[in-house]
């Protein structure tokens, strides 16, 4: 998978051709460096996934739990919660333990998660990895 993004006004477009063609995954992994545009990609992705709380970055709780409701484009049927992961604070890795991600990583609900590199380990074997770049021109490249 390979999605473009041009400018800001095409990240909602983006989103749902990335849920398209996003399958069964439902452990999203997301790398880029920082100001690469993870967290703003990934509130275009909860809110065309039918989340309709505030988004914002889980840097500091770690993790933010979105509903969402049961008519949404989940691919897992049943699911209504998509779980947003940022490790960027993580020292340990006990600390990802004691949060008991395992509960999130196998709940059947969507995790979406920044920087996915300082928990690797962790990752299940079908994660789904996405990288995002910043082009020179300011565009954004996703690529799975």
């Amino acid at each position: 998978m390979q999605i473009r993004i041009g400018n800001i006004e095409q990240i909602r477009t983006a989103a749902r051709q990335f849920i398209q063609e996003m399958g069964d995954a439902r452990v999203i992994a997301f790398y880029g460096k920082m100001g690469a545009g993870k967290t703003t990609f990934i509130k275009a992705l909860c809110e065309e996934l039918g989340v309709e709380d505030v988004i914002t970055s889980p840097t500091f709780a770690i993790v933010n739990e979105y509903s969402v409701s049961s008519s949404s484009t989940l691919a897992e049927p049943g699911a209504t919660a998509i779980y947003h992961f940022d490790f960027y604070r993580i020292k340990r890795l006990e600390e990802v333990y004691d949060m008991g991600y395992e509960d999130y990583f196998y709940s059947g609900g969507l995790c979406l998660i920044e920087w996915p590199e300082l928990i690797e380990e962790l990752l299940p074997d079908d994660a789904l990895r996405v990288y995002i770049k910043e082009e020179s021109d300011g565009s954004r490249t996703l690529e799975a």
